[in-house]
């Protein structure tokens, strides 16, 4: 249990202050920050791989078509939440990525419910009302749809379903997502070259070696919460993954000095009283289950 806490807590505050390391690269084009991401996150994966081992494992796995194409969509999926995800924190709509990452859990039971075929109870209907009427709300006092809050949304919660349905090993997982876009990356970086329009080399020696560690940034805490999410229960993993958002939005109004109005603030209690409607009910569910089980082992039922 203390070492699933440890390896949450630590992956979101990683995810949470992901926009001061982002806004490091400004200058750059969202396009070119993300095939440095894709890129170093391939190198620095594969040297885990190498380190336990592993290349036999991930060749066998992929030879295998029922394995390889979820992850082929896994890994345009959470290729797009990362190039949202940057060009949002360069273009100031930081704001829209934390209420992104609040809606996320909510998406995923409309997901669950969709795909699943997960029946949700009364209070997880009424989270997802009261999360509808905030989207509802940021999207009258922007005069649009939050296109940048649903799009993070959608491509984690889809990310997430996918993953659900395939049984990966976390490393090989994540070394086959990147693969898949590698050469695409690598492509755009030859295009850059071939235009001398890098900026990425251009960069003062101590940025330089920053952008380097995007694939420690980005890898480190897919795997600690791949570590997590097998060490804790569901329900308390829930609460955890509200730290990631919560610093977002901490950073957008002091460190990136967002402006957050009336109507989009009170979007926002309506998303956190979901969130705390939907916790409850995940909570009293869980316990009616562990209350129940040892009733039904003995041949009892429960009331």
């Amino acid at each position: 249990m203390r070492s699933g806490l440890f390896n949450a807590i630590f992956a979101y505050i990683i995810w949470g202050l992901l926009p001061l390391y982002w806004k490091e690269f400004e200058t750059m084009p969202a396009g070119e920050i993300l095939s440095h991401r894709i890129i170093w996150s391939f190198a620095f994966v594969a040297g885990l791989i190498s380190l336990q081992r592993r290349w036999r494992e991930l060749a066998g796995l992929l030879k295998n078509r029922a394995t390889l194409l979820p992850l082929v969509a896994s890994s345009v999926l959470i290729t797009i939440n990362w190039l949202i995800f940057i060009w949002a924190v360069n273009n100031g709509h930081v704001i829209e990525t934390s209420l992104g990452y609040y809606l996320t859990p909510l998406i995923n039971v409309a997901l669950a419910i969709g795909f699943l075929r997960e029946k949700p109870t009364g209070g997880q209907w009424l989270a997802i009302a009261l999360a509808g009427a905030g989207v509802v709300l940021v999207t009258i006092d922007y005069g649009s749809v939050p296109w940048v809050s649903l799009t993070l949304a959608l491509s984690f919660g889809l990310y997430g379903l996918v993953k659900k349905r395939v049984a990966v090993d976390s490393s090989l997982g994540l070394m086959t997502e990147t693969a898949v876009v590698v050469p695409a990356a690598l492509i755009y970086w030859s295009y850059l070259g071939a235009s001398h329009s890098a900026i990425a080399w251009t960069l003062p020696a101590s940025s330089l070696v920053l952008l380097l560690f995007a694939g420690a940034a980005t890898a480190l805490p897919l795997l600690l919460f791949a570590r997590a999410a097998k060490q804790l229960p569901l329900s308390m993993l829930g609460f955890i993954q509200y730290i990631g958002p919560t610093l977002t939005l901490i950073l957008s109004v002091t460190v990136f000095e967002e402006t957050v109005s009336h109507v989009t603030l009170i979007s926002f209690i309506l998303i956190w009283a979901a969130l705390i409607v939907y916790a409850a009910a995940s909570i009293r569910d869980a316990r009616t289950h562990s209350h129940s089980a040892p009733l039904e082992a003995r041949g009892g039922t429960s009331t």
